[in-house]
């Protein structure tokens, strides 16, 4: 059993907020934590929107630097924080289908000038009463709006197993979810044919806020309880 098969049975109605959070590799803690808006919650996929200006949490290295300016021999060694930062720029909108282990970005320039794809190569979602959590697997892929594509962070999928965050078979199923990813652009199918780069937000949502417990378990008493409990 899947964790997305073992996930609350319940769906998430459109404009509903929740949490979009990404484990820190090789532990149980969320890291990342990004609310986001519900688009749509079906068996099929999980749009949501993460609006400009939302209140994010990421790791920044224990000394207050960012991680991405450390250099990669001590970039995944060093210790690290959390970092509370707003998103800059447009928003990213966000889809996912069950048990593939990637999601879907859509991002977008000023005046909403579609820019790319983005291919973010992640544990499944395991769903749970306020989100979902996965785990990042470093490489990705960025797509063009005529299907050109190339890998992103190779550079840093090697340090991460040079660090021992991936050991060699994980990392070899990384790489094998990675070439089903390229297989699902080259064909041309869902999401990038669904015509999601048309899709716009609905003025009236507010930017969700980060709660104070936002690095809560997600584990509880409803998350296994029957569809038809009170």
């Amino acid at each position: 059993m899947t964790a997305e098969q073992a996930a609350p049975p319940q769906r998430w109605p459109t404009g509903a907020q929740i949490l979009w959070r990404y484990r820190a590799n090789g532990a149980e803690h969320p890291h990342i934590c990004r609310p986001v808006t519900v688009v749509r919650d079906t068996e099929e996929l999980l749009a949501v929107w993460m609006a400009p200006g939302t209140l994010c949490v990421r790791p920044e290295l224990a000394d207050g630097t960012p991680v991405h300016h450390e250099p990669l021999a001590t970039r995944y060694t060093k210790p690290r924080r959390a970092a509370f930062c707003r998103w800059s720029g447009a928003g990213v909108l966000k889809l996912a289908r069950p048990q593939e282990p990637w999601s879907v970005w859509l991002f977008w320039e000023n005046g909403w000038r579609f820019k790319n794809f983005y291919v973010n190569l992640e544990e499944p979602r395991l769903r749970w009463p306020g989100g979902v959590d996965s785990e990042d697997h470093f490489l990705d892929l960025a797509v063009s709006p005529d299907g050109r594509w190339e890998w992103l962070d190779e550079d840093e999928f090697a340090a991460a197993q040079r660090a021992g965050l991936l050991g060699e078979a994980q990392a070899g199923r990384i790489r094998e979810a990675g070439q089903r990813a390229v297989e699902a652009v080259q064909s041309w199918g869902a999401p990038f044919a669904d015509g999601w780069e048309r899709w716009r937000p609905d003025p009236a949502w507010p930017v969700p806020e980060l709660p104070e417990d936002w690095d809560r378990p997600p584990f509880n008493a409803c998350l296994h309880r029957p569809p038809d409990a009170p």
